[in-house]
């Protein structure tokens, strides 16, 4: 028997839903308001959050300060679409002794002041310790940038030192640029250069973006990632995902479960790779698993090529999911339904 042992988790986020207000095209976990309503069940969330107990590290700088790759952070899809679900999530997270507890979000509600300010102290005073707010060319399609500016200004206020800007560099550029409402994204690139919002938005080629934004990015055949693997993704510790059903993912790679994250000390333990195909080619290579694809479902290499070795694995996954759901690491199936 083969078995993958992975490391235990020692930061990472729960995915209260897929379901979001916005569909960003470089999302890399397919969210969008076409999801379905789902969202992680209390239950679920008590039994993910025992797992983690204990496990979660704090922020260098201490348990009550906040950190993009330290602590636990409560994220979507848009978990403020079920604000009561999100504070009871982070006051059981507090009762739970986890630290270094934040929440990302795309700040679609802060409306007016009374109301964000009101809701960021009733989550203060549940235990949450931090907020990142998101801000980059894709959100701002969709929600107006005087929200984010708002949500930036009143959560600075309830959280000081405890609020992350992801990513600074937008922040500041749409301030100068003095824009209000909402842009698409065809209309800010007009205004800077497309190899600037590459750079700049740490765009990782893999899930929607690998459709959503190809076009930027050089494209090469299969050939040129066949033998590369996954192991250190599919192992690592740090910024791991449980989602609403409870799927285990690391490595941003959405759609890859390993396991039930409501048993992460079986994960640990070490994953039988016998009854996980997909798993058992990814931690080998890449070619495994594009041979298991053409072979059993057909699947044809992309004659316009590939982005990254991320876009040749979602690509092929995408195929089988569609097919068959014989293969319980592919979860959830709506993934693939979502990322075009």
């Amino acid at each position: 028997m083969r078995r993958l042992h992975v490391q235990a988790p020692i930061s990472g986020g729960i995915l209260l839903s897929y379901t979001c207000t916005s569909e960003c095209r470089h999302c890399m976990y397919a969210c969008s308001p076409r999801w379905g309503s789902d969202w992680i069940s209390r239950d679920d969330l008590h039994r993910v959050l025992a797992q983690l107990s204990g496990r979660i590290q704090p922020s260098p700088l201490g348990r009550d300060r906040v950190g993009i790759n330290w602590g636990l952070h409560f994220t979507g899809g848009e978990p403020f679409l079920n604000f009561d679900l999100l504070v009871e999530a982070v006051r059981m997270a507090h009762d739970a002794r986890i630290p270094s507890i934040f929440v990302e979000t795309n700040s679609f509600w802060c409306i007016e002041d009374r109301e964000t300010r009101q809701k960021l102290l009733q989550l203060k005073d549940a235990g949450l310790n931090g907020m990142l707010v998101s801000v980059n060319p894709f959100i701002l399609e969709r929600v107006p940038f005087e929200r984010t500016a708002r949500a930036t200004k009143i959560a600075r206020e309830v959280f000081v030192d405890n609020v992350m800007i992801y990513q600074q560099h937008f922040y500041s550029q749409f301030l100068r640029f003095g824009l209000k409402g909402t842009q698409p994204l065809e209309g800010y690139i007009e205004k800077t250069d497309p190899g600037d919002l590459c750079r700049r938005t740490e765009l990782l080629p893999m899930g929607r973006a690998c459709y959503a934004l190809g076009h930027l990015f050089p494209r090469y055949p299969a050939e040129v990632f066949l033998d590369e693997p996954c192991l250190e993704e599919l192992t690592r510790g740090w910024h791991v995902h449980v989602d609403n059903y409870c799927n285990y993912m690391t490595g941003y790679c959405g759609g890859l479960s390993l396991g039930d994250g409501r048993d992460i000390d079986s994960i640990c333990r070490g994953i039988n790779l016998d009854e996980r195909p997909i798993l058992n080619a990814l931690v080998t290579s890449l070619r495994l698993l594009v041979e298991l694809a053409v072979r059993e479902f057909g699947y044809e290499k992309r004659k316009d090529g590939y982005i990254s070795k991320c876009h040749l694995c979602v690509d092929v996954r995408r195929h089988i999911a569609r097919a068959t759901d014989e293969f319980q690491e592919l979860r959830p199936r709506e993934f693939y339904l979502h990322l075009e």
